[in-house]
């Protein structure tokens, strides 16, 4: 996994889907950005995997013990 912090990583994630949307890059450069954007979407899908499975851990029994419950970020949607 890599050490990067994951808010660096949606970062550029981010600009690589902008030069994307533009349109004005060739074919090759648009590969190229898609295949950096796809390897950064895997680093952050595992490390919110990762914090989803500590999240579980850690969550707490309303009698103080810790009880692993499920978290759902669509649930905190709502």
């Amino acid at each position: 996994m890599s050490k990067e912090r994951f808010e660096d990583t949606f970062k550029k994630l981010e600009g690589i889907v902008t030069k994307l949307e533009c349109g004005e890059l060739s074919l090759e450069e648009s590969m190229k950005l898609f295949e950096e954007g796809m390897r950064l979407s895997q680093l952050c899908s595992q490390k919110l995997v990762e914090v989803q499975k500590r999240v579980d851990l850690l969550l707490k029994a309303e009698d103080g013990s810790l009880q692993s419950q499920s978290f759902s970020f669509e649930e905190e949607k709502e």
